[in-house]
């Protein structure tokens, strides 16, 4: 068998990026199996008149992107087995980066100093039960009725024994699946989804399967098509603005997918994590199957990122299965977390900080329609992010790599995808994680990078 070479009339510049995109490509298509040897980084210098540092940096880079391994000794190898799912968002940020790959609220001072009073209303209110006791039903009796008028903030009527206070919306999300999927069942979710329910899946040993979305987000005759042909226990929605593409699920798409859950007796996992800050919103589905849903929701998104602290909502039908799972994974919520919450909610801070971070994130897409163009990307007044789809000619990898080189971070949509259909190139970016004034320079580096060949902004290499 012929082994696959790189063309050197198809490198541009950066070289080593253009190398290192074409050994992607060819991978990713299967012409690059696993286990195969590359050349040495000299031989490969010299077939494709390149210096042999430029060889280097393509084979750095691959390895950062986990397309293959380099062993002292014995060489360079095709690695496309399976691995531990990376984060869509840069884990540091290293440098001088804008980094727009993390999903933020915008912060200003205001908001650590609204901390710092809150901390300091806790050292002198702070109740023998939330630093003494190991019982859950000891600690939060009180925080469950406040979270019940929070509810009502969401378009939700709840009884406080319905709610189990969680540390944030991914162990809530984690309770919830364990309650409802067991080991070999299946969820649906959109076709561009959460980012950690493909993990999740693998761990938790369901099955994934993402289903076909549109403007309003998933089709109701696909989760139909999906439950007549697996066994799905649940669908996975996130139906109010923070999925990835933006989407505001309209109330009609909501009404079709509840009926379609109880033709099937399936649960719905509802994820509202943005909760009041949405605006106009239809009633959240939760409200309209009661008896089925368990609906999400939390505060690091729209008060402050280190309120991580967030509230299940289950039926009766899964009561006893969230409570002991919610033990078995967590215990419970870290009660020092849930008084300022509870503060913050009763006084009225909290829904202060989501009217600031409402019209915050209203200037941010402002910008947005000034420097990329609101036709262009997938978006919503209220969204911390926005959806970019990439050219045809565009590989995410490439893009995301040359943003990185700009000193600008995003995030890939493939770390978004949960199904095996066609894929059109995408990338996710942030618009709560920096200054406005950060914001549009990085924005203007992805502007410009969408115009077509980098080479007018990237010397070679």
């Amino acid at each position: 068998m012929t082994i696959w070479h790189p063309d050197p009339s198809l490198i541009r510049r950066p070289a080593y990026l253009s190398l290192a995109d074409q050994f992607a490509r060819a991978i990713h298509d299967g012409r690059l199996l696993n286990g195969t040897r590359l050349p040495t980084h000299r031989k490969l210098a010299y077939d494709l008149s390149l210096s042999v540092q430029t060889v280097s940096r393509a084979y750095e880079e691959l390895i950062r992107r986990g397309l293959i391994s380099g062993e002292i000794g014995r060489g360079s190898f095709v690695q496309t087995m399976r691995r531990e799912v990376e984060p869509p968002y840069l884990p540091e940020r290293l440098g001088e980066i804008i980094d727009l790959s993390i999903l933020k609220p915008v912060c200003e001072p205001m908001h650590l100093e609204r901390m710092k009073q809150a901390l300091t209303w806790l050292g002198e209110n702070l109740p023998s039960s939330s630093a003494l006791s190991f019982r859950p039903n000891v600690v939060f009796p009180r925080h469950r009725a406040v979270a019940v008028e929070w509810m009502k903030a969401c378009g939700l009527s709840v009884s406080p024994q319905s709610v189990s206070l969680t540390n944030g919306a991914t162990a809530a999300m984690t309770v919830a699946l364990m309650s409802v999927a067991p080991p070999g069942s299946t969820v649906a979710t959109e076709a561009i989804g959460h980012h950690t329910l493909v993990p999740l899946a693998r761990y938790l040993g369901f099955n994934l399967e993402g289903l076909p979305i549109d403007e309003d987000g998933i089709l109701p005759n696909a989760l139909e098509e999906a439950c007549r042909e697996a066994d799905i226990r649940a669908v996975f929605v996130q139906p109010s603005v923070i999925n990835p593409t933006a989407t505001l699920m309209r109330e009609q798409r909501r009404a079709e997918l509840v009926n379609v859950a109880r033709k099937h007796d399936i649960a719905i996992i509802e994820s509202d994590v943005l909760g009041p800050l949405v605006e106009n919103r239809p009633p959240p589905i939760a409200a309209m199957a009661p008896e089925r849903t368990l609906y999400l929701t939390s505060f690091t998104k729209i008060t402050v990122p280190g309120l991580r602290i967030g509230y299940l909502v289950a039926p009766d039908r899964y009561a006893a299965a969230v409570a002991n799972r919610h033990l078995v994974s967590n215990w419970m919520a870290t009660p020092i977390v849930a008084e300022i919450a509870s503060k913050w909610v009763t006084d009225g801070t909290a829904l202060e900080l989501v009217r600031w971070q409402r019209a915050a994130l209203m200037r941010r897409q402002q910008i947005v329609d000034e420097v990329l163009g609101a036709g262009r990307v997938l978006t919503h007044p209220n969204a911390l992010h926005l959806w970019l789809p990439l050219p045809d000619d565009r590989t995410e990898e490439g893009f995301v790599a040359q943003a990185r080189l700009q000193g600008v971070g995003i995030a890939p949509g493939l770390s978004f995808k949960t199904s095996n259909a066609p894929w059109q190139p995408a990338v996710r970016i942030s618009l709560g994680s920096t200054t406005e004034d950060e914001l549009r320079v990085g924005l203007g580096i992805v502007a410009r990078l969408l115009l077509g060949d980098p080479e007018h902004l990237l010397l070679a290499i």
